[in-house]
């Protein structure tokens, strides 16, 4: 009878020694499930936060030569009224110097200076194929890849008084065309 206490005894230390023995490799399983997930889960944070660091960055552009930094010297800012009620707001990018952006009514774009042999000032969005015009009288900005002018008649205060003044003198016609009569001695 002791024996078989004995033997009983052992049976019942063995069966609880495995029953905690799995109950440990299952701990240890979930415990290295947990810790490989974790793992993953600040990864995923650090790409996240990573992503979100670059995005709040403007996109970094190069640097513009001397000359286009001249030309967007001259360019006008502000909001600029434009035909059929429209208005155009033009802002300088202050982190990227000659760089602005134009936006209106269901447009926002990215343009930089770009010469031209006219004198016009032109702005470009390579990108988006957007192109700006700004003359002495008037602005308009125009859709390359549609070919459309999506803003027109864009005035800023100093291209209005440019506009009056030239109706009160217009320029000289390019082709003068004398019609009196000249008198050649023969």
């Amino acid at each position: 009878m002791r024996h078989l206490k004995f033997l009983f005894a052992s049976l019942l230390v063995s069966i609880l020694a495995f029953s905690g023995s799995m109950a440990q490799a299952q701990s240890g399983t979930n415990t290295q499930t947990q810790k490989a997930q974790a793992k993953a889960a600040a990864k995923t944070n650090q790409k996240a936060e990573a992503s979100k660091q670059n995005s709040n960055k403007a996109p970094v552009q190069p640097e513009l030569a001397a000359h286009e930094l001249q030309i967007a010297d001259k360019v006008h800012v502000g909001n600029l009224p434009c035909e059929l009620g429209a208005v155009v707001s033009m802002n300088a990018d202050e982190k990227s110097p000659g760089y602005f952006n134009l936006q209106g009514k269901g447009y926002k774009y990215r343009m930089k200076p770009v010469a031209t042999t006219t004198g016009a000032i032109r702005l470009e969005d390579e990108k988006a194929g957007a192109v700006w015009l700004q003359l002495a009288n008037k602005s308009m900005l125009m859709d390359q890849k549609n070919g459309r002018r999506l803003a027109d008649e864009c005035a800023h205060p100093d291209q209005v008084a440019f506009a009056n003044e030239m109706k009160l003198n217009p320029p000289p016609a390019l082709i003068d065309v004398n019609t009196a009569p000249t008198s050649a001695p023969r």
